[in-house]
């Protein structure tokens, strides 16, 4: 067994905790190797759902009371990530994400549910988000060059708006007092998505403390993704909350243009954000920026403010960049009522365009009076309080 003893997580917050304060502390289940083992079929190949940098991602199976360890198939399905061996850079990450999401609960960050250390062996169980990630669905195009049946759909207008709501909430949750932890990895593959497209935040692994009450920002060795990190904290070395800010503007962008932030095929030397940028003050260049797969979903006015906002927190000095709070309340006027019609389309698989309806209440109730203008058809039928404009896909 390792030797628990030597600090690999630290900060304002948690300096010098040990790997085995950090373990202890944390509310997490402890699986051990072999019953992993069981629960992926042997870590069979038919069992990954993914990999990254980390390692293998299986699908795992626990059961639903106990958390306990089960054969493929038998209680509820579960992400199981299995760390790359002989890797020190790969135990710190691990560990990082023990620390947090061992500590941390909230309605937009993936549930950790237990992991594994014995030997040179990391895992870690997390809930399974069955759509995964938001960077497949806003870019599989990329990666396919002929039609796949199996593709994931493209998002709605109205779930792209949720979705940049979702992980607004969850940043300002982080950077909040009580909280101040700095997530330094903001990027469309670390958005997961559940079943009712609720999206959620993972990969703890290159997230620090913040400064305390009495700093600004935590000076530390620069790390991150090209493209969307704060160009401010590469030139410096200086993290701030700020530093998210701005790689939130960048996955916004990539939300409203449907473009990845890095395509040298389109952008040569620079990237989407250096391309862009120029434009977004622009009303009359809107419709001609976003992804044309959100055609007839959205008002010039809501696309101006969306990319408002982007701008805003892409602005190169932080000061000027708005806190989380803000781009959450920003975001939440843009909202269209939860209705969970993102991504419906009508029998013969068209998607209806607009729809308004408008509905007189009298003392007696709601009366039968609607006005539909635009694509109707007979299956659906949408009632509301007040005059609403929904753009569906």
């Amino acid at each position: 067994m390792r030797d628990l003893s030597v600090s690999a997580v630290s900060g304002p917050q948690n300096a010098r905790r040990s790997d085995r304060d950090i373990l202890l502390s944390s509310n997490l289940k402890r699986y051990t190797f072999a019953e992993l083992e069981i629960a992926t079929g042997n870590f069979h190949p038919y069992s990954i759902i993914g990999d990254g940098g980390f390692g293998l991602v299986y699908k795992g199976w626990i059961h639903q009371n106990s958390l306990a360890a089960t054969k493929p198939g038998t209680g509820i399905a579960v992400a199981v990530k299995r760390l790359r061996p002989k890797s020190l850079q790969g135990h710190r990450e691990w560990l990082a994400e023990v620390n947090y999401l061992g500590k941390f609960s909230h309605p937009n960050l993936v549930r950790l549910i237990g992991y594994c250390l014995e030997d040179e062996c990391r895992l870690l169980v997390y809930e399974l988000m069955p759509l995964g990630s938001l960077e497949d669905h806003l870019f599989s195009r990329y990666r396919k060059r002929e039609p796949d049946p199996d593709a994931v759909e493209p998002l709605s207008w109205s779930i792209r708006l949720k979705v940049a709501l979702d992980v607004a909430k969850v940043l300002a949750f982080l950077h909040s007092a009580t909280t101040k932890v700095i997530y330094r990895d903001f990027k469309t593959s670390n958005i997961l998505l559940d079943s009712d497209y609720n999206a959620k935040l993972s990969d703890f692994g290159l997230a620090r403390d913040g400064p305390n009450d009495n700093g600004s920002h935590v000076s530390t060795r620069i790390m991150g993704t090209e493209g969307y990190a704060d160009p401010e904290y590469v030139d410096s070395g200086h993290l701030t909350i700020k530093s998210d800010v701005y790689s939130f503007g960048v996955v916004l962008l990539e939300i409203l243009t449907g473009e990845l932030v890095l395509d040298m095929t389109k952008y040569g030397s620079d990237n989407l954000v250096e391309y862009i940028k120029p434009h977004l003050a622009d009303k009359t260049k809107i419709f001609g920026l976003l992804d044309s797969e959100l055609k007839g979903q959205y008002s010039t006015e809501e696309a101006y403010k969306v990319a408002t906002l982007a701008l805003q927190c892409l602005s190169l000095e932080s000061k000027f960049r708005p806190n989380m709070d803000e781009v959450v309340r920003t975001l939440e006027k843009l909202q269209v009522p939860n209705l969970n019609v993102g991504n419906l389309k009508h029998a013969d698989g068209q998607s209806p365009n607009l729809v308004e309806l408008t509905v007189l209440q009298t003392d007696q109730g709601i009366q039968k009076n609607k006005k539909l203008q635009g694509l109707y058809h007979s299956q659906w039928i949408y009632i509301v309080t007040t005059t609403l404009e929904l753009f569906i896909l």
